[in-house]
């Protein structure tokens, strides 16, 4: 199951473990947008499902939740991948803004991560692969909602880790740089410049990186790896 799959990192990550042999229960704001990638993965020869869900609305997170396990019946894998930005310098930013962000990013992640892992504790297996930042270990001006949100992900994604570990379960964080996405297609070429001068493989990340860095924290070759944080990033944060 992939957050935010309707576009971007989160349509990728669905696709990628379509074409690995994955069922895939794509989540995103609109119905609309869910079901043109579930249609995609169904393309490739696999079961899809589409539901809309405001991740941050308790209410919408637990009726999802249901429909999900009545219809596929187990959930194996779970990627919190649903986030926004909300950017502002810290004087003017609006509680609304940091509300939003932070329910968002991480209260979105932590309500579906409680709805799937009673079921991935009873199967005694289960994986969870949350998409932070490497905002979340850095900062960054003008986004403190986003990195306090990103960060929390990062300290949540180590929790969860060592509550789960005894069933099987694990739990990674993979945290992008910039990556070529909705997010980054608005930036000026002076700024986009001034970007890949912190980037040692002077290049922005494509969506596709990021999917492949799931996709192993998802296999058998990641077994023995729970409560870490990869970091897909071009080399900009070492």
């Amino acid at each position: 199951m992939v957050t935010g799959a309707g576009r971007g990192i989160g349509r990728a990550i669905a696709l990628k473990f379509a074409a690995a042999g994955a069922a895939v229960v794509c989540l995103s704001r609109t119905q609309e947008n869910a079901a043109k990638v579930a249609v995609e993965v169904g393309a490739l020869g696999q079961k899809s499902w589409a539901h809309a869900v405001d991740v941050a609305n308790v209410s919408e997170v637990t009726g999802v939740a249901q429909a999900i396990l009545a219809e596929a019946g187990r959930v194996d894998i779970l990627v919190n991948n649903a986030g926004i930005t909300r950017d502002g310098l810290l004087v003017r930013m609006s509680d609304a803004d940091w509300d939003l962000a932070l329910d968002t990013n991480l209260k979105g992640a932590f309500l579906l991560t409680k709805a799937f892992a009673k079921g991935m504790m009873k199967q005694r297996s289960g994986r969870i692969i949350n998409i932070s930042s490497v905002i979340g270990l850095i900062g960054n001006p003008g986004q403190c909602n986003y990195a306090a949100s990103k960060a929390g992900l990062i300290g949540f994604t180590k929790s969860v880790a060592r509550e789960l570990a005894s069933r099987g379960i694990t739990a990674n964080a993979v945290a992008p740089g910039f990556i070529e996405t909705d997010m980054t297609a608005g930036l000026s070429e002076e700024t986009r410049a001034d970007l890949l001068k912190e980037i040692p493989l002077n290049c922005l990340g494509r969506a596709d990186d990021v999917a492949e860095a799931a996709l192993f924290l998802a296999g058998a070759g990641a077994r023995y790896i729970t409560g870490q944080v990869l970091t897909v990033d071009g080399g900009m944060v070492m």
